[in-house]
């Protein structure tokens, strides 16, 4: 029997599944989901079960209503020994990114974590422009965000960079950790206790499925060698996996993402840039723009240097990308709310 309780099992989820609760059903959560088949724990054991109708018609009108690793699930049991997954219980929290069609719909990459690492390699030197924009996601998924910087050995003073980084990540923990040295691995572990998830979040070889084994305490993720010139290295994890770690607790591994598309995460963009909202509720006017208005006090912090350009022009960037992916997936859903589509012309 399985404890539910150590992988986050609460009154809240208890009370949401007692509609459902019935002798041929229970609960559990997916371990991983492939295609229309998932992989789910519950008190009794392992079952790989199916989509049930419902769920599949719920996902056509949004493909975010697709079970993933982390959810939370009610499973049915029939008399023919098949398993089917009926209902996805609601989400605490979810990551979810845009997906590439032009029609801007989401996918969810994890759901029900509590903490998002934004997992970034020290060598070759960190990324801001793709911490900046996972810290946006991971602030949005209502999670709370910590950076976890790997590969400490091989800078020359990780503290220091560590120290930049927390410039770009304001009210968020930035750790410099080395698993092949073991340092840091017990600030990491304290955000993986029974009852709590850690979702890893970051690009192909920056370490997350080392850390998941190290955590782990075994070899639970592959891991492949990366390039030593651009610390690049193919895609080792090629699906979302829930993994148990001992003593209670669940870490959620994704594959590595080379680019991730905001969707609908203003929120997100202001929490991961707390510094430039900030000094934009300060200008004189609300509607200020940041470009030659006066009382601006965007352009006073860049003027006396405690703002960077950079951060700026990055800030503008991204809202620029949400305002039209917003608009797209606002007119995609107008589209679907019409009274029908017109006939193409000859």
């Amino acid at each position: 029997m399985s404890d539910l309780s150590a992988l986050g099992w609460d009154a809240t989820l208890a009370s949401a599944y007692r509609s459902f609760d019935r002798p041929d059903a229970t609960a559990g959560r997916v371990l991983r989901a492939d295609r229309g088949v998932c992989t789910v724990l519950a008190a009794d054991g392992v079952h790989r079960a199916s989509l049930s109708g419902t769920v599949l018609l719920g996902a056509a009108g949004d493909p975010a209503n697709l079970p993933c690793a982390g959810d939370w699930v009610v499973l049915r049991r029939w008399p023919d020994r098949r398993t089917t997954v009926e209902v996805v219980l609601p989400r605490r929290t979810a990551l979810i990114r845009r997906t590439a069609d032009k029609d801007s719909t989401g996918q969810v990459l994890a759901a029900n974590m509590d903490t998002v690492a934004v997992v970034e390699p020290m060598h070759p030197a960190p990324d801001a422009a793709r911490v900046e924009r996972l810290l946006a996601l991971a602030w949005e998924s209502g999670a709370q965000p910590v950076v976890l910087l790997t590969k400490s050995d091989t800078a020359g003073v990780p503290q220091a960079v560590a120290r930049q980084l927390c410039e770009l990540a304001p009210d968020v923990r930035v750790l410099a950790i080395s698993v092949h040295e073991g340092l840091g691995l017990n600030e990491v572990r304290e955000l993986v206790t029974p009852g709590r998830t850690l979702a890893l979040l970051g690009r192909s070889g920056a370490g997350k499925s080392t850390l998941v084994n190290a955590l782990a305490g075994t070899e639970v993720m592959p891991v492949q060698e990366i390039r030593n010139v651009d610390g690049k290295g193919r895609h080792t994890t090629a699906y979302r996996s829930l993994v148990l770690i001992p003593g209670g607790g669940a870490v959620l591994d994704t594959p590595g993402i080379r680019g991730v598309g905001l969707l609908d995460t203003e929120e997100g963009l202001d929490r991961a840039f707390a510094d430039v909202a900030g000094l934009a509720t300060q200008c004189r006017f609300g509607d200020c723009g940041h470009d030659g208005e006066p009382g601006c006090a965007v352009e006073a912090a860049l003027a006396d240097g405690s703002l960077l350009p950079r951060r700026l022009e990055s800030w503008r960037k991204l809202h620029r990308e949400v305002a039209v992916e917003s608009g797209r997936r606002a007119a995609r859903l107008a589209g679907a709310a019409g009274p029908g589509r017109r006939r193409p012309r000859r």
